[in-house]
Order: C-alpha cells, then structure tokens, then sequence
C-alpha cells in the first residue's frame, strides 16, 4: 500500500508542476511569493486593507489609553492644579527659610567686613554688597504676599479684574 501512495504523490507533483508553467499559475505564484515547487521565495508583503485596519487598532489603543489616564483625576479628590499649588507653596516655603538663612549668613560677613577693615574700597564693596542682600531678600519675602494676593483674581483659570 505505501509504494502506492508514494506513486499517487509523484504523479500529484508532476502535475502541478505541468500547470506551474502556465501564464495564470505564475502569475498566482508571483502573488503568493511560492516557487513553482512550492517553495516560499519571500514572505507576502500585507495589503493596503491589512495596513489600514492594523493603523485603525492601534490608534483606538492608544486613544483608549488616553482616555483611562485622563480620567483618573477625574475620580481624585485633587485635580493637578491644585496639587501643583500645594508644591509649589511647600517649594517656595523651603526657599524662603533657606533664602533667610543665607541672607543672615551673607549679612554678617558683609557687615564683619565693613566693620573691621581699614580699606576703604573694601568698606564700600561691603555695603553694595549688604544693600543687594536685603533688597533680594525683600523680593524673595514679597513674592509670596504679591502670589496670595492675585490668586483669587486667577483662580480656576479665569481672569476676573
């Protein structure tokens, strides 16, 4: 029985590579990317429809994607805004102890060395430099009173004069 089935299959082969030689089959085959033994040449490259339709998911991933994180702070308590301001007034508290402390340490140098030296560029170098601590100082202070006072002017993004 196997010598007849190997027989069947060599007579299957030679007919289709009798039909393989025909304009309508190369042309089938060119499509496919197959030799005319049934070998694959190269992979088929996917159609304009297949390219269309994997663009089409992708973007409705991504655009689903979009939707889940932006409406997470929907469900929050605190929107960005507002956790921006809690920040930013944590940050600029920190800066204004800092600034305090830097601005003491500066000071006392500067009025160290008008007090002690005998120079008098040295001396008027000292106050330039004492008169630029505290007016820096002054501004860094100010901002904060300049900020709470226009936030209810800007709050929600509304401009209200």
């Amino acid at each position: 029985m196997l010598p007849k089935i190997k027989r069947i299959q060599k007579e299957v082969f030679q007919l289709a590579r009798k039909s393989d030689r025909t304009p309508h089959m190369q042309r089938a085959l060119a499509r496919t990317g197959l030799s005319p033994g049934g070998v694959i040449l190269e992979t088929a490259q996917p159609t304009r429809a297949a390219k269309r339709r994997r663009i089409l998911y992708w973007s409705l991933v991504a655009l689903t994607a979009a939707l889940v994180i932006s409406l997470q702070p929907v469900f929050a308590a605190d929107t960005i805004w507002t956790k921006f301001s809690d920040v930013m007034k944590d940050i600029y508290g920190k800066l204004l102890g800092i600034s305090t402390i830097i601005a003491v340490t500066a000071a006392t140098v500067a009025l160290l060395v008008r007090l002690i030296s005998r120079n008098q560029r040295a001396v008027d170098e000292a106050t330039s430099w004492l008169k630029r601590i505290v007016i820096t100082w002054v501004i860094l202070n100010s901002l904060g009173f300049c900020i709470a006072y226009l936030e209810p002017f800007i709050s929600g993004g509304q401009y209200t004069p």
